[in-house]
């Protein structure tokens, strides 16, 4: 194959350009970039060499309709007809194109490429691929979208394709490879905790977490590798999880192993059936006493943001601080405690939603509420490390050691300064979690003491799980539930927690993010021996948008 390639590109004739409806299509200006078929030409001798009559000044502003389809057609048909250096030079990196491309060919064993282009969108042109994987005399045929974008480059104004590894394959990501042959981790067979095979068929946000279960688990639970097309991940940087491989195409089954997980197939669905409903959503529902992971669902299935995210979590976090301040006597449920509009730290001034205020108010008012300088106000009295000892010790938080069966990211509570010590109080600043350490946070308030979540019970691999130094006392514990149990009945979470009481407790949030025009809203609750907690990513207050999910997904679970 490798030969028959430099062979085409030692051919002098020109590409054949992309044909429309059987025709050579001529680009017209302003016209949109319609369905074609690449049909083949080497594409090896693009162009001449500029001599100082051609050169012209350098073109900048907006591309138009025919810069960006002749852009895309000259990479396209380049790409479908082998002639990986000139596929390469049509882009703004050309070193990495080519690496890949060349790779499509050689390690994926891609062969008979048809690419054929959907409608342009500015400078975006989405196309469709399909050709053929081989591998050792078993064939299988490959299809699915991709699209690229056109740019144009600042030094000469010429339009090229935007270099992203997801222009090759969508499930690419930068340091990433396509390889065909015979995986080196066997296939494996997730089941529910009653038994039940887990498929993305039936759940389909659970693909990452399926795949980190084969990533971990594969060369363990007795199974045998098939041949696949898989996605190779980068290796992981010093001290951090791998991002599990992931398969593209089975060519030839292996034989899978089983692994049993803690998920309940009723609350999973349900669980799904919610994040549906609100774009950009994640939710995870536990058990605070053991730590079992009974349900985690994204809207969106690229990335598992309900274990791997790292958000501000916005005043969520508050459930953290509100124990460090009672614990260090500077707050008290039933006391008074101050909530003006506004309160000056570090330089900052914090202020609350809509400059509201609470006149000769309570702390479990400040909390029910949300009040930002409730807990801001705090900060000078509280040293730089006080809020992350508070997390690690108490709440099991950001010490890296979390082992749930899967790759997940168990917090970061940095220790800062100044007006950045103040915004972690409201969980701003570099305070960062996921929907599954903010359930956690809220199971360790159900349970009275921190129990590592899991997917997979420690006893499968012996693996340890982590824990917490020491436990709240017992007057904190029981003034974090009253603030927790009063939100869910008459604050912020009234609403979305109505008819689940009186044994329940909630916190919403709202985390401001540079960029977006809406908060990312949050929402962390119990019930029982249940726990749950849910982010929706640019949808607002957390009361009305993370809140229904989480409060649904109790419901749900009886």
């Amino acid at each position: 194959m490798g030969n028959r390639r430099r062979v085409a590109e030692r051919k002098s004739r020109k590409p054949k350009p992309a044909v429309l409806g059987g025709m050579i299509a001529v680009v017209v200006a302003g016209g949109a970039f319609g369905a074609y078929s690449l049909y083949g030409g080497d594409a090896a001798a693009e162009g001449r060499t500029s001599t100082a009559a051609d050169q012209k000044a350098v073109k900048t502003g907006p591309l138009s309709a025919t810069e960006v389809t002749t852009a895309a057609t000259k990479f396209l048909t380049a790409w479908q007809s082998g002639a990986v250096t000139t596929a390469a030079a049509a882009t703004d990196d050309s070193a990495a194109a080519k690496t890949l491309l060349t790779g499509y060919t050689k390690d994926a064993h891609i062969t008979g490429v048809t690419l054929t282009s959907g409608t342009r969108s500015g400078a975006v042109v989405p196309f469709s691929v399909k050709g053929t994987v081989t591998y050792k005399g078993t064939s299988k045929p490959l299809s699915y979208e991709s699209k690229l974008t056109v740019v144009r480059r600042a030094k000469d104004g010429v339009p090229l394709v935007s270099w992203k590894p997801s222009v090759v394959h969508p499930d690419l990501q930068d340091g990433d490879k396509l390889v065909t042959g015979e995986s080196g981790t066997p296939p494996i067979k997730a089941l529910d905790k009653h038994g039940g095979e887990l498929t993305t068929a039936k759940y389909p946000s659970l693909g990452t977490v399926l795949d980190g279960l084969r990533e971990k688990y594969g060369k363990t639970a007795g199974g045998k590798a098939g041949v696949e097309l898989q996605v190779i991940r980068k290796a992981a940087a010093k001290g951090e999880e791998k991002t599990p491989d992931k398969s593209l195409l089975t060519l030839s089954k292996g034989t899978p192993g089983t692994v049993k997980t803690t998920l309940s197939p009723t609350l999973q669905a349900a669980a799904e059936k919610e994040v549906a409903k609100k774009a950009k959503s994640s939710v995870v529902l536990m058990v605070p006493s053991t730590g079992e992971i009974l349900a985690v669902a994204n809207q969106s299935h690229g990335f598992n943001t309900a274990f791997q995210g790292s958000l501000a979590p916005g005043s969520t976090m508050k459930v953290i601080t509100a124990s460090l301040l009672i614990d260090q006597d500077l707050a008290s449920a039933d006391k008074q405690h101050v909530c003006p509009k506004t309160f000056t730290y570090g330089h900052w001034k914090f202020h609350n939603d809509d400059d509201f205020e609470i006149k000769n108010g309570t702390f479990k008012a400040s909390f029910a509420r949300s009040c930002n300088t409730a807990f801001i106000s705090q900060a000078p009295e509280l040293e730089n490390d006080s809020l992350t000892k508070q997390a690690q010790q108490v709440f099991g938080l950001g010490m890296n050691n979390w082992a749930i069966g899967v790759p997940s990211f168990d917090g970061a509570v940095p220790v800062q300064s100044a007006a950045q010590m103040a915004a972690s109080l409201i969980g701003q600043g570099g305070v960062r979690m996921n929907p599954l350490n903010m359930a956690s946070v809220a199971s360790t308030v159900a349970a009275g003491a921190f129990h590592q979540p899991y997917l997979v019970a420690p006893s499968v691999d012996d693996r340890k799980l982590a824990t917490a130094s020491r436990t709240l006392s017992a007057d904190t514990l029981s003034q974090l539930r009253e603030l927790m149990q009063y939100t869910a009945a008459y604050g912020t979470a009234a609403e979305a927690m109505s008819g689940l009481g009186p044994d329940y407790g909630a916190k919403t949030g709202s985390a401001e993010v540079d960029g977006q025009d809406k908060p990312n809203g949050w929402f962390t609750a119990y019930k029982g021996d249940l726990a749950a907690a849910g982010v929706v990513q640019q949808g607002g207050h957390g009361g009305d948008t993370a809140g229904p999910i989480v409060a649904a997904l109790l419901k749900a679970a009886g």
